[in-house]
């Protein structure tokens, strides 16, 4: 199933604490572009919907598999968007 992106990552990173997980980052990257911000509040999903207009920093949550939460970030310029732990940030 392919999904419609509403943005461009631009280059992807990984911190070492996600690259640790062992996760394929793909599907949750899919679902970040795609506009599906995962485990955010409510005010963070609204936030994220006027960012993607306003052109500001897109932030999502999800867990893998085994519960183990990360964070996805593009920042404003949609030059780059990382995969990180919360404890990295």
């Amino acid at each position: 199933m392919t999904t419609k992106r509403l943005f461009e990552p631009g280059f992807i990173y990984m911190t070492p604490g996600f690259w640790e997980l062992g996760v394929n980052p793909l599907p949750y990257l899919e679902r970040h572009l795609s506009g599906d911000w995962g485990d955010v509040c409510a005010a963070d999903w609204v936030e994220n919907d006027i960012s993607l207009i306003q052109g500001y920093r897109i932030f999502s949550v999800y867990q893998t598999p085994s519960g183990v939460k990360f964070w996805v970030i593009t920042e404003a310029d949609r030059s780059i968007t990382t995969f990180l732990l919360p404890d990295e940030y």
